[in-house]
């Protein structure tokens, strides 16, 4: 099932058809009053936490209802208010390789233990949706620090849990969307230069993971002004998502609703006001930002 979130945080279901892209209201079949406040939309976290048990209501609630064009100005990021997100550093080879270069040009010298796999957090308020512009910090730009796009596989956790086994860490996966991980480039902690307000763009859809089948062989890709600057398949994952999900609920209880941005591909490069962004996942959708100051 692909789910979208749009208007006042109202839950959809999005097909293809010979209509093109629609979008059909699903949100009282959910069994809960809908909230449209995202910092208290209790009932996203549940419907994460209970999507198998209401798969059938849903499903049932889009055959009947009435499908709309999918206009992409409605739509917001399919994730509310998370309790974390928890990203992934170094988890591509070729990515690792590059970073030597980025941080030599940015920081005077290379970090060796940046350059090991490993998570982090970033703030929940650094979401912004597909309809959002990507906005770079006024102070970041006037002291010339490089930003960076970064675009990655998400996983949404559906049941969390903690220590959970690897050979298990699917059955705690509702699905997954695509998200860009916008990063400063500086010394700070890369919690502090990863989470200012837009720099966690997600979406357009969260494709549950009934749906989108084995996500170890995806294609990501990112054009900056309509020039290719990422491209990989997520078979590429030093760490695949089962051993991340693993690895990070060993340290954190992951709850329902969680994000985890699984890493970044190689390519990564500097954007300035006036870009043009445009990410895609095969199987996912994709995403149209543009860039400028705040």
């Amino acid at each position: 099932m692909k789910l979208a979130l749009f208007d006042d945080h109202r839950l959809g279901v999005v097909e293809e058809g010979p209509r093109g892209t629609t979008v059909t209201d699903v949100t009282a079949a959910i069994g809960r009053p809908h909230d449209p406040d995202p910092l208290t939309a209790g009932w996203w976290r549940a419907l994460c936490r209970d999507f198998p048990a209401l798969r059938t209501d849903l499903a049932a609630a889009a055959a009947q209802g009435a499908a709309e064009p999918l206009d992409p100005g409605r739509l917001r990021a399919p994730a509310l208010n998370p309790s974390k997100i928890v990203a992934c550093a170094c988890n591509y080879a070729d990515h690792v390789a590059e970073m030597h270069d980025v941080q030599e040009r940015t920081l005077g010298g290379v970090e060796s233990w940046m350059m090991n796999f490993d998570v982090f957090l970033k703030s929940p308020s650094s979401l912004s949706g597909p309809a959002e512009d990507i906005v770079l910090p006024a102070e970041v730009v006037a002291a010339g620090q490089e930003i960076h796009h970064e675009s990655e596989l998400v996983v949404v956790i559906g049941r969390g849990g903690a220590d959970i086994p690897r050979d298990r860490a699917l059955d705690h996966v509702l699905g997954y969307t695509l998200g860009l991980d916008i990063t400063v480039r500086s010394a700070a902690d890369r919690s502090r230069r990863k989470s200012y307000d837009t720099f966690s763009p997600l979406g357009p859809f969260l494709v549950t993971a009934d749906e989108l089948g084995d996500a170890s062989d995806l294609e990501i890709r990112l054009d900056v002004n309509g020039v290719r600057r990422q491209h990989v398949l997520t078979r590429d994952l030093i760490t695949p998502v089962p051993a991340i999900v693993s690895y990070a609920s060993s340290m954190m209880t992951l709850l329902p609703g969680d994000l985890i941005f699984t890493g970044a591909p190689p390519g990564v490069g500097a954007i300035v006001p006036g870009d043009r962004l445009r990410a895609g996942i095969g199987r996912i959708g994709e995403l149209t930002l543009a860039v400028r100051e705040g």
